[in-house]
């Protein structure tokens, strides 16, 4: 048993925000339907790395779906996909603003043959507004909304974030929008429409840099390695490798000093509350940094970690894939694909503890249920037409 087991979900997205959240649900349990243009399908299957031929992209962020391809101006086809939104609970889409309504599948369109249907619709800027119709990638909305300049060396231009990070926290935001929705379906016995954006998402992610805008009306500065709020909180370089340190609290900082027998900087008034800090940690830094480089990073992990002092290793990818830990947590699991085989993919990050989601199938082919939608679209017409009398 799975916490959205019987959850009927049709997938009309593409890229990464709209898979996303189709996927989160469908980790739990739902039954998604992705829906692809025939021939075509989602754009990320041309996306490299390939595995025999299929992206590992878009196998990630697909798995435990179903794919079935439809041409929804051909009104035959249309008319099969609008019995699926009638026995679906959600719909998602990241169609360009109006392209939806124009095809008669808008939520005033849907919302009349199934009032119980979510409507989630994912977009670059959101759904009204001068910016309504403009496409939206993560590449752009990560300039637009500020996290471009707040990225990067201190002295340098803005830099983009490798991880599409608008696209990934959209999709997650959708999905608890749509968790959300189905709460309040359950006391209302209605569905409604539930929107994120790109441009929302890039936003919300800025707490520390909101606040401040808000109380000082000043545009955040670059910090490089500085926290905004919180010091010394950064990375360090010791005698060997580099380590992450974190001094979030004020008895953090004291036993810091104590490891690097330099009591007297906390008689310093510069450094000896965490504001005073935050304002002169670049002087404050060539002081540990002295300390830690006489020796080696294993040396001070393991006095910091005896001591409670928040600290790190600073891994890559690969080795983080490789630790024990995501092994032990679940997040590196086996799957097999009909054409690239065996493989490993991510985990399934929300545990619950009675109803766990989990990996169940491959990403699938393009169209490779179409036979099987079809087959049980055909047999709930004709359970449709034994209950008519005559």
């Amino acid at each position: 048993m799975q916490a959205l087991e019987g959850l009927k979900v049709l997938e009309l997205a593409s890229f990464i925000a709209g898979p996303y959240c189709a996927m989160t649900l469908a980790d739990q349990g739902a039954d998604v339907i992705k829906i692809e243009r025939p021939g075509v399908g989602d754009e990320n299957r041309t996306e490299p790395p390939f595995v025999n031929g299929e992206s590992a992209p878009f196998m990630l962020w697909n798995r435990n779906k179903k794919s079935v391809t439809m041409n929804l101006k051909d009104p035959v086809q249309k008319a099969r996909f609008l019995e699926l939104v009638d026995q679906a609970d959600v719909l998602i889409e990241n169609y360009r603003t109006g392209a939806m309504d124009r095809l008669g599948l808008g939520y005033a369109d849907l919302s009349k043959r199934n009032p119980r249907l979510i409507y989630a619709s994912i977009s670059g800027y959101g759904r009204d507004g001068e910016f309504a119709t403009k496409g939206g990638f993560d590449l752009v909305l990560q300039g637009f909304t500020g996290l471009m300049a707040l990225t990067g060396p201190e002295d340098s231009g803005p830099h983009r974030m490798p991880i599409p990070v608008c696209d990934i926290t959209a999709g997650m935001q959708l999905a608890i929008g749509v968790l959300t929705a189905l709460e309040s379906r359950h006391k209302t016995g209605k569905g409604q429409w539930v929107e994120a954006s790109l441009f929302e998402a890039g936003l919300s992610l800025q707490l520390y840099e909101t606040a401040g805008v808000f109380a000082t009306g000043q545009a955040p500065e670059r910090l490089g390695q500085r926290h905004r709020g919180v010091a010394p909180y950064q990375i360090f370089a010791t005698g060997s490798d580099h380590i992450t340190i974190g001094v979030a609290q004020q008895n953090f900082w004291l036993k810091l000093l104590r490891l690097l027998k330099r009591e007297d900087l906390n008689d310093d008034p510069r450094f000896s509350n965490n504001a005073e800090r935050v304002a002169n940690i670049r002087a404050l830094v060539p002081h540990l940094e002295a300390e830690l480089i006489k020796h080696s990073a294993e040396h001070w992990l393991a006095a910091l970690e005896a001591e409670g002092v928040p600290c790190g290793v600073i891994q890559t990818t690969d080795r983080a894939l490789a630790h024990p830990l995501a092994k032990e947590r679940q997040m590196v699991v086996p799957i097999t694909h009909p054409v690239a085989g065996e493989h490993q993919t991510l985990g399934v990050p929300i545990k619950l503890s009675m109803t766990p989601g989990s990996v169940r199938h491959h990403a699938p082919l393009l169209g490779e249920h179409n036979d099987e939608i079809d087959r049980l679209w055909r047999e709930t017409c004709e359970l449709a037409d034994a209950d008519i009398p005559g």
